[in-house]
Parts: C-alpha cells; structure tokens; sequence
C-alpha cells in the first residue's frame, strides 16, 4: 500500500513514542468514556445527572492526557487539561466535603 494513502504512518516510531502513543490514545478512551457514563447514568435516572464516576474518569483521563501534552509540548493542549484537571479536582473535594447533591444514583 502506498504510504502517501495513509492518514498516519506509524513505521518510523522509536519504542518510547509507541509507548507515549499508545498511553494517548488510552488516555482519550478514558476520558471519552465519562460521557458514556454520563448518559447512560441519566437515562437510568430520567433526569441529566452527573454521576461521581463521571468525574473520576475526568480526572484520570485528563492527568494522563496532561502527561501526553507536557510529552509532546503542546502549550495549548497543557493548558487546557491543567484548567480542567483543577476543575475535575474541585468538584472532588466538593463531593467529598458532602455538599448538597443531584439525585444519587451511582
């Protein structure tokens, strides 16, 4: 197959941009999945809701995709996973500090 067809070319990876590659792509399939989460939790609940997992995933995939953004110095993607890894972060602390709640349904 011609290499000019593909949309990436994967071949001339070194082990450790494999490495940070894959922890990308993993990184993005985690934090996707918080809406998933997110909408199957409200469809349960009849109500949009946000359920504790939803932020737990965002701050997993969004420390991992901080980590792949510090990799590959992108200043507009830090940036953006560090404003919302302090969110995610906060509305921890405010679940944990027992706070009024949404309807529980985890």
């Amino acid at each position: 197959m011609d290499k000019a067809g593909l949309l990436f070319d994967f071949s001339g990876l070194q082990p450790l941009e494999i490495f940070w590659l894959i922890l990308g792509f993993a990184a993005q399939l985690l934090f996707s999945a918080r809406f998933l989460v997110q909408w199957i939790a409200s469809e349960r609940a009849g109500m949009s809701i946000v359920p504790i997992s939803f932020w737990f995933l965002s701050i997993m995939g969004g420390i991992l995709l901080l980590c792949y953004a510090i990799w590959r110095r992108d200043p507009v993607f830090i940036l953006g996973q560090a404003t919302g890894v302090c969110i995610y972060a906060r509305n921890l602390v405010l679940i944990w500090k027992g706070g009024p709640r949404q309807k529980d349904c985890q």
